[in-house]
């Protein structure tokens, strides 16, 4: 199984960088984790914001296979606990899901068309974060997903 994190725009933050690497590599081998960071679009600043998501969209969809379990973090997503968010991949995992594709969006969030092609939607909080913040987190919860399927100590309840 492949595991992956589709951006819009790139992590500037060191810090945040940094902690984002420090969990991806805690992340087991055999998911073939990988992050892949779109540039953000051009002139934006020029564009409204239905411009904007369609812009995001096209670049989006250039990177995803038909074949992909497309997974959106949206605010407008289903909340889960760190425990059922495990089991969720654990149901993606049983099912023999080849590709798990999680997607962040730009600022204005995603298009309708990134919508009906999504296969789930994930909200991991109804707080706003950074983009960059974003990463972290999901990682992060990844990880901790990863280690309460295999019985390890991280996650306290």
């Amino acid at each position: 199984m492949q595991i992956s994190l589709l951006c819009m725009g790139q992590t500037d933050e060191s810090q945040i960088q940094q902690l984002i690497e420090k969990y991806a590599i805690r992340l087991p081998a055999h998911y073939n984790f990988n992050i892949t960071e779109l540039p953000d679009i051009k002139n934006r600043k020029n564009l409204n914001t239905q411009q904007q998501k369609i812009a995001e969209e096209k670049a989006f969809l250039e990177k995803i296979n038909p074949s992909d379990y497309l997974i959106l973090l949206d605010e407008k997503g289903k909340n889960y606990s760190s425990v059922e968010f495990a089991a969720f991949l654990n149901q993606k995992f049983i099912a023999a899901e080849k590709h798990l594709l999680f997607v962040i969006g730009g600022p204005f969030g995603f298009s309708d068309q990134m919508h009906q092609r999504a296969n789930a939607k994930i909200s991991l909080s109804r707080m706003t974060f950074t983009h960059q913040m974003v990463r972290l987190f999901f990682i992060e919860q990844l990880y901790r997903a990863f280690t309460i399927l295999q019985g390890k100590s991280y996650h306290h309840e």
